[in-house]
């Protein structure tokens, strides 16, 4: 009886074992984060240089605001929406507080300058939130014409130009520095900069929300099946509404984070990028048709696309390639979770038929 007891468990836990094993190879993180280290040792064989630090440094620089927009991203694709808007959402909240904290003079902490930015951001975000929400509107359809409409305020009303001299708040955060790597061989040195605590603690907090909370598992649920969610006892609308305002608000410290990071205030500089941190988000394997994505996943596919730019530099390839090679892997890592999708529906019935 010991022995046949002791069999089974060690038979248990080898299949459990094994399940693992499969669905890590089912899991688009793990070939995006195996496409990532090929890249890297290629590019590091060819020139050399990749792996330097102050290189490593200035990669890590170049993913802080699109990463914060990639969280963005995956909370409304996760709920089963697309937003185009947050970048506009961005843009106005920084250009406004920047606007204001100049005008008053202020010479207070950098704090305060974020917790506007990000409050303006949250107001904007609750307009896409009431209007998708409460009126059940498709939210690309929503997200375009208010992308439309905060860009308009921001050119027409607000007469938006640069702004070179920033807050003094804003100036020195922005060249805070954690460290500074140099490269023994060329001489280059890069700062690692303070903003980069900004979006670990953003990554925190979102991974908290989605991970630990009922609030998490509703945005699952509604990206899911909406009226599954419903039926489960979810409030539906209230979850939706507030997923934009969460949308808004980190698209407002991601604006500031912008400005402290180039110490001066360009209000259009951001438009367009929403295209290519959508196609980062899907390409780390978060499913377009909503219910499934992991931060991860996130994170791999923006350092990703991150990476492959950085690597054409360094190889001395014309920069106009960046656009064909970030086509492609967009179109293998949507064709890789339109595959994984298409294969669970088919393993469903089984699943059912058990």
């Amino acid at each position: 009886m010991i022995l046949y007891t002791g069999a089974g468990t060690q038979s248990g836990a080898l299949n459990a074992l094994v399940r693992g094993l499969a669905g890590c190879f089912r899991r688009q993180e793990l070939y995006v984060a195996l496409t990532i280290v090929a890249l890297c040792t290629t590019v590091q064989l060819r020139s050399g240089q990749f792996l330097s630090m102050n290189n490593v440094v200035d990669i890590i620089v170049s993913m802080i605001v699109p990463a914060m927009f990639g969280l963005c991203a995956l909370i409304v694709i996760v709920s089963g929406g697309i937003d185009v808007s947050f970048t506009a959402v961005a843009s106005l909240s920084m250009f406004a507080t920047t606007k204001i904290l100049l005008s008053t003079g202020y010479n207070g902490s950098v704090f305060w300058a974020f917790a506007m930015s990000a409050l303006l951001g949250l107001i904007l975000g609750a307009v896409n939130g009431a209007i998708i929400a409460f009126f059940n509107l498709p939210t690309l359809i929503v997200t375009l014409g208010t992308q439309g409409v905060f860009m308009g305020i921001l050119q027409g009303a607000l007469n938006a130009q640069e702004i070179a001299d920033v807050p003094q708040a804003i100036f020195d955060f922005g060249n805070s520095r954690l460290f500074v790597a140099t490269n023994p061989t060329s001489g280059l040195s890069s700062n690692l900069s303070s903003s980069v605590l900004i979006l670990i603690g953003l990554i925190l907090v979102t991974f908290f929300l989605l991970r630990y909370t009922i609030w998490g598992r509703g945005v699952y649920a509604i990206g899911g099946d909406a009226a599954a969610a419903v039926r489960a006892g979810f409030p539906v609308k209230w979850i939706k509404f507030s997923i934009y305002c969460l949308v808004g608000l980190i698209a407002g410290i991601a604006g500031l984070t912008r400005v402290c990071m180039m110490q001066n205030c360009q209000p259009t500089n951001l438009i367009g990028m929403e295209l290519l941190v959508i196609a980062s988000v899907v390409l780390g394997g978060v499913s377009i048709t909503g219910g499934s994505g992991t931060i991860t996943g996130m994170l791999f596919g923006t350092a990703l696309i991150t990476i492959m730019s950085n690597s054409l530099l360094l190889l001395g390839i014309r920069s106009y390639w960046q656009n064909f090679f970030t086509g492609l892997l967009i179109i293998v890592g949507t064709g890789i979770s339109a595959l994984q999708l298409v294969a669970s529906h088919k393993r469903l019935p089984r699943i059912m038929d058990t």
